[in-house]
């Protein structure tokens, strides 16, 4: 019985249910391939709060606010809620900022890559390949001292700031006040019913707090000390999404035409490798930040805040990408992302050689 309901059985029955709700979620309203894309969700929210003006991108995702406030309920549930942070916070809002331009290069988180995938869209192979050649960069960093130093435990109260912010943008997207932005047309105007996807929110921020989800740090572990239980959840995630893409008949096969992403390979590639490495530096992926920030770790707090300046930074600067390719300095962006970690993960050593 023990062996059922093994740590390693429940990630695996969690990305699993994880991967089947994100995709059923497209069903119910997201965008296609976009049931749940962190990077792409936050991006919406800094729309919706005026930090850029891409009109096609703006609202106020449940999801997210459910993901942080879930993993919030569970950490006070089960005695895992502990204030702390420190570890070098400036150089993680800067990492998290170009964490998504990255991403926003690609057009979707590492959660989205594998949503991507699932749906069919090979585009995502690169995207992919990507985060792992990220994950090796890091590796390499960690392998020769890379620390952003130790946290610190801190005041209660700082550690609520997070989840009382998720709770501010929930009482916001409910209440719809003049000053929030709301797209009309486009993918920030497709979604499920705010209900629906704050509960889809809740479940998957439960089950992330529970299992240490990550989609960044499963391919560390694989490579770096050849552990399958962070990975197991990324395979069962994407065989959830795609056995629902499957039922729904949403599986299209090929690189071309597929919703909101683009075919430039390189790019795909380049950007994602940032993303990956950025969030291997980071110790995570937005998914984690989130849910991290809900157990009251302030220094993914400051993670997040970057991306959503990342975002602004990415559509008012023409940094992101569109359907028809990258945008006309998004490629110098992630070169510049990928120097900026790259000396980060050199200079921020323990010791020099």
């Amino acid at each position: 019985m023990n062996r059922v309901f093994s740590p390693k059985n429940f990630m695996i029955m969690a990305g699993f249910v994880g991967g089947a709700l994100a995709a059923f979620m497209t069903y119910l309203g997201n965008p296609a391939n976009m049931g749940i894309c962190i990077a792409c969700f936050y991006r919406d929210i800094a729309g919706a709060l005026g930090l850029h003006r891409a009109a096609i991108v703006q609202y106020l995702r449940p999801e997210i606010m459910g993901i942080a406030l879930g993993a919030f309920l569970s950490a006070l549930v089960f005695g895992e809620f502990r204030a702390r942070g420190g570890s070098a916070p400036l150089v993680r809002f800067f990492l998290g900022a170009f964490f998504m331009i990255g991403a926003l290069v690609f057009l979707g988180c590492p959660v989205r890559a594998v949503l991507r995938l699932a749906g069919g869209d090979l585009n995502a192979v690169a995207g992919l390949a990507g985060v792992v050649a990220g994950a090796l960069m890091g590796i390499y960093f960690l392998k020769r001292g890379f620390n952003l130093g130790r946290w610190q435990s801190t005041y209660t109260a700082a550690g609520w700031l997070m989840p009382l912010f998720m709770l501010g943008l929930l009482l916001l997207a409910i209440a719809k006040p003049s000053f929030i932005f709301f797209s009309k047309e486009g993918p920030g105007a497709a979604h499920a019913l705010l209900g629906v996807s704050l509960a889809a929110g809740l479940i998957i921020g439960f089950l992330a707090q529970r299992t240490r989800m990550c989609f960044v740090g499963g391919w560390r572990d694989l490579f770096l000390v050849k552990d399958t239980y962070l990975f197991s959840g990324i395979a069962a995630f994407f065989a959830g999404a795609l056995v629902v893409n499957a039922i729904l008949g949403k599986i299209n096969i090929g690189f071309a035409g597929q919703p909101v992403a683009h075919t430039n390979q390189l790019w795909n590639f380049l950007g994602m490798a940032l993303a990956g490495l950025t969030a291997t530096l980071l110790g995570g992926c937005p998914l984690r930040q989130t849910v991290l920030a809900g157990e009251g770790d302030t220094d993914a707090g400051v993670a997040i805040i970057g991306m959503l300046a990342g975002a602004a930074f990415a559509h008012n600067f023409q940094l992101a990408s569109s359907p028809q390719g990258p945008g006309p300095y998004g490629p110098t962006a992630v070169i510049i992302g990928l120097v900026f970690a790259a000396g980060v993960g050199f200079f921020m050593r323990e010791s020099l050689d």
